[in-house]
């Protein structure tokens, strides 16, 4: 399973910034997509996640900036970031968990992207 990250870039304080994420391969469905960072010295950290059913969850410091949204016909997952603020400077990584089977069993596993570069200058 291989996830492409698409995206990022640097803008200005106030800016907005769109993520996309693509999930391929062999897999029997996506469970969850979402998208973590990580700045320097810092653990990556969650900034938003969406399930199978469209639920959300956001990370306090994203909540009423950044919308995540997913085409599960695309299995695609984005990430609209808007009045972007000097402190989302980061890694942005996509994350999905999917059903895959291994002989006769359906199991869930964890992938991540290779990362796409967000700056936001002051």
């Amino acid at each position: 399973v291989r996830l492409v990250e698409s995206g990022g870039g640097l803008v200005e304080a106030g800016g907005s910034l769109s993520l996309s994420c693509a999930a391929s391969g062999n897999f029997f469905s996506v469970v969850s997509m979402g998208w973590y960072r990580q700045a320097p010295g810092n653990q990556r950290e969650l900034v938003a996640h969406i399930r199978s059913g469209g639920s959300t969850n956001y990370a306090d410091s994203v909540k009423g900036r950044f919308t995540i949204s997913r085409d599960d016909a695309k299995n695609m997952v984005y990430l609209q970031m808007n009045s972007l603020k000097p402190e989302d400077t980061a890694v942005y990584y996509c994350n999905a968990h999917v059903k895959r089977f291994v002989a006769t069993y359906l199991n869930e596993y964890e992938y991540w992207g290779q990362g796409t570069q967000v700056t936001v200058s002051s």
